[in-house]
């Protein structure tokens, strides 16, 4: 799954409940957490 690879990006909500860093080493990307991060940041500046 992770071979040469740098990141995964789970790209939907639901893949992020069956994918975790015990199947794997290599990083992975929430975009649900990074938009909701985003979102906050924005929302403050």
């Amino acid at each position: 799954m992770d071979k040469d690879a740098e990141g995964i990006i789970l790209g939907c909500t639901e893949i992020e409940l069956l994918v975790t860093n015990e199947f794997t080493d290599t990083k992975l990307f929430k975009t649900a957490e990074i938009h909701a991060k985003r979102a906050v940041e924005f929302s403050l500046e």
